[in-house]
């Protein structure tokens, strides 16, 4: 028998940043030319808002009102139960993150860049010397529990959510007042502090409800399913906007003369949470579904009761499945909270529209609005990021 010769490899072009052009770029003649065209395209863009930003625009609007932006009317003789706030949410999100990369690399480039981008930020803020030390020890801050997280005990690292939770009302203590603290009326909260007051407790209470309407809307007893049922259709069939107007019009109306008047965060809240829980109510669902049968069925043998089988079975597998859309619920629910603007809440959008009602800064929409829109883009992405990993850590330990 004769062997057949042997072969050697084939030839592999080192991997150079023109190899790379010359394969993904340049690999046709009309590839070629369609990558010309959209460099100049994109050259002649960025040259365009880099002249507009360094010589048209002005920025000073952003300088003089960058406290409206970020607490809105909040008494700036308390501002520093605000910055106890940030540092407690610092702390906790450091360690919280900590702990989810705990399989991961210390360091990873993003991270890095982050927190590089957040220590340059925090230096050439146009804002006054205290703050900008009070900003730099709260990034410090964060980044010390992020390292220390990978050294406690996951065992211990598992209380977070009870901590978290216990966090809230030591939160809500400082930025409401009373109890020794002076009170702060909720007309008084404004910018980023009343948008992440309104978007973090609504996806709180939003998630449960969704939850318990997904496994309503599956469950044996036919009053608790028709009424699952025709809460998630009738509203997810309803503007939020609609919702919010009933929410900040017309609940009172329906509620006894002698009784209290609802805050408006409250009714925001409450039509936030209705509305987002009817979708969510409806993705979880879609994870209940894609639990197999088996898993169930096995359960069952084993002897597991109805309620342990759902918390210990069947909803960790069907949450795991619908985690990208949860995490799109949220990321909606946040920018959601935009819309409120149109009944007098002075949140980021609210009070981007009272800067611009200033005859100082008429005309000046592409500085707020740009400033604004980063502002939603870092947190929509920050969420975005977080969903991913959260999926990713739950996948390996699947």
């Amino acid at each position: 028998m004769e062997t057949s010769p042997v072969l050697p490899p084939p030839a592999t072009e080192s991997p150079t940043p023109w190899n790379w052009a010359r394969k993904n770029l340049f690999s046709t003649w009309y590839n070629s030319i369609l990558t010309i065209v959209c460099l100049i395209v994109a050259f002649q863009t960025v040259k365009g808002i880099i002249v507009w930003a360094t010589t048209k625009a002005q920025w000073r609007v952003l300088e003089a009102n960058l406290p409206l932006f970020f607490v809105g009317r909040f008494p700036s003789e308390s501002y520093w139960r605000l910055w106890i706030v940030t540092a407690i949410i610092a702390l906790l999100g450091g360690l919280t993150w900590g702990n989810i990369q705990r399989e991961e690399r210390l360091w990873n480039p993003p991270l890095l860049i982050i927190l590089g981008a957040a220590v340059v930020g925090a230096v050439i803020s146009p804002i006054d010397l205290t703050s900008r030390l009070y900003l730099l020890g709260i990034i410090i801050a964060a980044t010390a529990s992020y390292v220390a997280a990978r050294q406690i005990n996951p065992k211990i690292m598992g209380w977070m959510p009870a901590i978290w939770a216990l966090s809230f009302p030591v939160i809500l203590w400082l930025i409401k007042g009373g109890l020794g603290l002076t009170e702060v009326s909720t007309n008084d909260w404004g910018g980023l502090v009343l948008t992440l007051f309104l978007a973090i407790i609504s996806i709180v209470l939003s998630f449960p409800l969704g939850v318990l309407l997904a496994l309503g809307r599956q469950s044996s007893l036919p009053v608790v399913k028709l009424f699952s049922t025709l809460y998630i259709e009738i509203v997810r069939g309803l503007p939020l906007i609609g919702i919010l107007f009933l929410g900040q019009v017309m609940l009172q109306l329906f509620l006894p003369p002698e009784y209290p008047k609802l805050d408006r965060v409250i009714r925001a809240i409450a039509g936030l949470t209705l509305f987002s829980a009817a979708y969510l109510a409806e993705n979880v669902r879609g994870g209940l579904q894609a639990v197999p049968r088996g898993q169930i069925e096995a359960a069952r043998a084993i002897g597991l009761n109805t309620p342990l089988l759902t918390i210990l079975i069947v909803l960790p597998q069907a949450l795991r499945t619908v985690i990208p859309a949860i995490g799109g619920q949220f990321i909606g629910l946040f920018m959601d909270t935009s819309l409120l603007s149109l009944f007098g809440m002075l949140e980021l959008i609210g009070i981007s529209r009272a800067v611009l009602a200033n005859p100082s800064y008429i005309g000046r929409y592409a500085e707020v609005y740009i400033f604004v829109g980063v502002i939603y883009w870092v947190f929509c992405y920050s969420m975005s990021q977080a969903s991913r990993k959260i999926e990713r850590s739950l996948e390996k330990s699947h």
